[in-house]
């Protein structure tokens, strides 16, 4: 009985791949139970009542393997998407999405091997992009009688047939049986995938189906695959130019540095020694014109303060010579002295960062004082910098009158805020704005995470 049960329930999975509907099986058993009836009756009318009996419960058995065949073969396919699915997410690059689809598909078909080849760009040749097992690469020039043959699914077996269409010539000897389905994308032949069985294997319609969806579904994640490593390329070139431009712009801020201090700021000092000379050579009688130089001698002196400090932030020498902490406290000390402003600074140990990031982190601090001491209005500000899993970690948080995070973004001609957002996603951190106008925490918070390089200074 447990062969026969085997033998119906192998059976059932090939109607089901032979597409059949489950009710016309039932519907071949029922008119064969009709038409055994008068014969057993007629054979052996004494046993009749009880082989009745008997036929009712086999019929109840075959239904429910015929059944259980059927769920088998739908829970394989619905297997077989989900794992192709999950090859589609999973995958970080084309090369994989394609071997791997390639050996879910194996493994589905229950095939020995399995090839899948690409048409190169100019169309002149297969490439082969797959192997299960891996193989050799392999590469076979296109014809257009080749390209009709393949264009359409076809079942080979070992004859003379399989000759023009296996991609893989030593598949003739290797495999009885073959399967050749095309990757077609708007009815334009773009591939073919390939499966070979060491023994005669018939292809069933429902098979096709499966190989005809899932190839369907192989291009068109080969599509999205292909155009996400274009993104990932292009956004690398952006990453990287980004780092060009920030290099840039602080070599012409140190350049500009160099010339205030060189050529404006000498040219000042010059100016005030000559009016410190000309106060001392004036006679006492001159009180006047010795008030007006005093006056003169007052505003050059600020002006000398003012391109100092011009300098100091367009290239702060002791973020160079001192590191990243002592350039930040240097920023706080010249920020509280501008402003009525309380400001704790958090430092935690960081060891030597990349000299950009260091920077980049002095910038964006920066950046913020100057937006704090613009629009905050702010008594108490609050600023941690830290290094954790690769990442440097900066809150600037402070008391102000707050502001609405989506107006301060929108604004075209607002480039503090926005600029900072768009430097920090340029080089692939994250920003984030918090901000409240009204209540007990009313202020505003930004937090940047920047991801620091391998290669660090010193």
């Amino acid at each position: 009985p447990l062969k026969f049960i085997e033998q119906v329930e192998y059976n059932g999975r090939r109607l089901a791949k032979l597409n059949l509907p489950p009710s016309a099986i039932v519907e071949a058993l029922q008119e064969y139970d009709r038409l055994l009836g008068p014969m057993l009756q007629a054979l052996i009318p004494d046993e009749h009542s009880n082989f009745q009996w008997v036929r009712e419960q086999l019929h109840f058995c075959v239904i429910l393997t015929l059944n259980n065949a059927y769920y088998q073969v739908r829970e394989a396919e619905t297997q077989a998407f989900y794992e192709l699915f999950r090859v589609e997410l999973e995958s970080r690059n084309l090369e994989e999405l394609l071997r791997r689809f390639l050996e879910s598909l194996v493994h589905v078909c229950r095939a020995d091997a399995g090839r899948l080849y690409l048409l190169s760009e100019d169309a002149a040749d297969w490439v082969l992009k797959a192997g299960a097992p891996l193989s050799q690469p392999l590469s076979v020039p296109n014809q257009p009688r080749l390209m009709k043959k393949l264009s359409k699914p076809r079942h080979l077996n070992g004859d003379g047939h399989a000759a023009g269409v296996l991609l893989d010539e030593s598949w003739h000897k290797r495999f009885k049986s073959c399967w050749s389905i095309p990757l077609a994308v708007d009815g334009r032949t773009a591939g073919v995938m390939q499966f070979g069985f060491s023994k005669p294997y018939e292809w069933l319609p429902r098979e096709q189906e499966l190989l005809a969806a899932a190839a369907e579904r192989c291009l068109m994640a080969a599509e999205k695959a292909r155009l996400m490593e274009d993104l990932a390329q292009r956004e690398e070139q952006v990453r990287r130019l980004a780092e060009h431009m920030l290099h840039v712009e602080e070599i012409e801020r140190r350049r500009i540095s160099r010339e205030l201090h060189d050529e404006a700021g000498q040219s000042l000092l010059c100016i005030r020694l000559q009016i410190e000379l000309i106060e001392q050579a004036l006679p006492d009688s001159e009180g006047e014109w010795r008030a007006k130089l005093c006056e003169a001698r007052d505003l050059t002196e600020r002006t000398i303060l003012e391109m100092r400090r011009l300098i100091a932030a367009l290239s702060p020498a002791v973020l160079e010579q001192l590191g990243l902490g002592a350039a930040l406290r240097q920023l706080v000390n010249r920020f509280q002295r501008l402003h009525p402003c309380r400001v704790r600074l958090q430092l935690s140990k960081m060891g030597a960062l990349p000299q950009q990031i260091e920077i980049i982190a002095y910038r964006l601090v920066q950046e913020c004082f100057n937006n704090i001491g613009k629009h905050s209005a702010a008594r108490h500000v609050n600023i941690s910098l830290a290094s954790a899993d690769g990442m440097l970690k900066l809150v600037v948080e402070d008391n102000g009158v707050g502001f609405n995070v989506q107006e301060a973004l929108a604004k075209r001609e607002s480039f503090g805020l926005s600029g900072m957002r768009e430097r920090v996603a340029l080089l692939g951190g994250e920003f984030q704005v918090e901000s409240r106008t009204e209540g007990s925490k009313k202020g505003t918070k930004i937090s940047i995470e920047l991801p620091i390089a391998k290669e660090r200074r010193g």
